[in-house]
């Protein structure tokens, strides 16, 4: 495989988000996660209330960019509360993966939307291509395949985020194994294909880029926008369905997971795939807006997600 190939879900300059340093540490995740599983969830939310309040104030870039999106998806100028629900929103599905990740989901008032489009598609024999966004929570939507019996999700991700992840993961629970796909390696289309064949889900979330790649102009929430191209090219050359995911978080112990059918790319031709590319694109950013605009404090994108990637190709 060229490294143009390998590229479809990769990018070689940094975008701001990935050069950007989170806070918090795993010793702080460890000490979390262990207060969560000993007190219970309602308690130790009441430490989650004071980091909120703590980021709330002290991030002035995120503010900045929060302020830009809720005035978007609201239709109005954002209020201090909105600006704080987002946060605390953002906040607790971090919290809640510590019980989804050790398989309580007893915990949770979890609905389903489109589970039986995506569960008829399996009998086939051939994965296909789940593509989410920072809205809501995907560990919430991975519990469903690990209640599923047969049913496999693996992760492709950006290959430090792989690493974070996977040391979150071991923090919360040292018996997790995830199936997590390294992007931006030459052989990451080699491995998303070896899982499509074996049956598998991938996941793959699709509304950041990570710096100098292809991609589209959309319009959303209003704005112009940039969105990566290479997730949907990879669907296409793979030639595998590709589905709308999101983990809507709904107050309380409400999750809404909702799956929504992008495109098909089995059948199709070779000459069509640029014209059939940019259509489910378009698609999948109408699906993200919808969700934008029933649940806007799902949105965790806290940088300028408007502004065009520094050398970023495409339309």
């Amino acid at each position: 495989m060229n490294p143009r190939s390998a590229n479809l879900l990769g990018g070689q300059k940094a975008a701001e988000w990935v050069s950007h340093r989170e806070r918090g540490s795993l010793r702080l995740l460890k000490i979390m996660a262990f207060l969560s599983l000993r007190c219970g969830r309602s308690a130790t939310r009441v430490i989650l209330y004071g980091i909120a309040i703590y980021f709330f104030l002290f991030g002035p870039s995120a503010r900045r960019h929060s302020l830009q999106y809720l005035r978007l998806a609201l239709g109005r100028p954002p209020t201090a509360r909105d600006r704080f629900l987002q946060i605390l929103c953002f906040a607790t599905t971090i919290h809640d993966r510590v019980y989804l990740i050790n398989g309580q989901f007893e915990k949770f008032n979890i609905s389903v939307e489109g589970e039986d489009m995506v569960l008829a598609h399996e009998p086939k024999g051939h994965g296909a291509l789940m593509l989410g966004s920072h809205m809501g929570s995907f560990e919430v939507m991975h519990s469903l395949s690990r209640r599923q019996h047969g049913l496999h999700v693996a992760m492709a991700m950006y290959e430090e985020n792989a690493r974070k992840i996977g040391g979150i993961l071991a923090a919360i629970n040292p018996n997790w194994i995830a199936d997590i796909v390294a992007l931006g390696q030459i052989d990451a289309m080699l491995n998303i294909a070896e899982r499509l064949d074996q049956g598998a889900y991938v996941g793959v979330l699709a509304d950041r880029t990570l710096g100098a790649e292809a991609v589209q102009a959309v319009t959303f929430l209003g704005q112009k926008a940039y969105v990566p191209t290479g997730p949907m090219r990879a669907a296409a050359i793979l030639r595998c369905p590709v589905f709308f995911m999101a983990g809507l978080y709904r107050g309380k112990n409400n999750y809404h997971v909702m799956f929504e059918r992008v495109a098909d790319f089995s059948a199709m031709s070779v000459g069509s795939r640029d014209i059939a590319v940019r259509a489910a694109i378009e698609r999948y950013v109408a699906i993200l807006e919808r969700c934008c605009r029933s649940d806007p404090y799902n949105w965790f994108n806290f940088f300028d997600f408007w502004r065009r990637p520094i050398g970023g190709g495409g339309q």
